[in-house]
């Protein structure tokens, strides 16, 4: 008996990057932008949910009409990723309506709406608590949509925290760094197959 290990040629990964939030001035975009810059040898692609406009979700209306091709289009850009990087913005504890509609409709597309792709999944708020009710809804939601959860970020004082671009506060950007790290590992574990004969 031996074991073979067999290299796969390197691939370029697909990361999708966007954020729960339709605000033209979203800071959960900022850091979400931000951290998609730390990432290596992928491509990344940052989508923002304002091109995939959707009515409010309702059983009638989709009895009535179906599901709106936004809808097949965002879920389809998620199913041929390799990953995920998603900043929720929190309203009133939980994901902002825009999100939220967007989730529902894809979830009557498909009810493992992440496909197990390996997600990041991060918050930013201008308090202190950084977005925590919406990332532990998230945490807790998700895996039942099929999410591969790696790693939580949570940046609290977004405005003082976060300057000209870029996480300021060296702790929490070191602490972001190292869950980029996790995730880019979690991506590209498929390069290695292993054998044994």
């Amino acid at each position: 008996m031996y074991i073979c290990y067999l290299i796969k040629p390197m691939e370029m990964k697909n990361i999708i990057v966007f954020a729960g939030s339709n605000s033209k001035n979203s800071i959960n975009k900022e850091l979400v932008t931000y951290a998609s810059n730390l990432i290596t040898e992928a491509n990344v692609t940052i989508f923002d949910i304002n091109d995939y406009g959707l009515p409010i979700y309702g059983i009638d209306l989709e009895n009535s009409h179906g599901i709106p091709d936004n809808a097949y289009k965002f879920l389809e850009a998620i199913k041929k990723s390799d990953g995920i990087l998603l900043s929720l913005a929190e309203h009133n504890g939980a994901y902002t309506t825009a999100f939220k509609n967007l989730f529902d409709w894809m979830s009557r597309i498909e009810g493992k709406t992440f496909y197990g792709k390996p997600m990041l999944l991060m918050a930013t708020a201008p308090g202190g608590r950084g977005g925590a009710s919406v990332l532990e809804i998230a945490k807790n939601r998700f895996p039942y949509h099929d999410a591969d959860i790696v790693d939580t970020f949570s940046l609290p004082f977004f405005g003082k925290n976060f300057e000209e671009g870029k996480i300021v506060d060296k702790e929490l950007d070191e602490k972001l760094k190292l869950s980029i790290e996790k995730f880019e590992k979690a991506v590209s574990q498929d390069n290695y197959s292993k054998e044994v004969a």
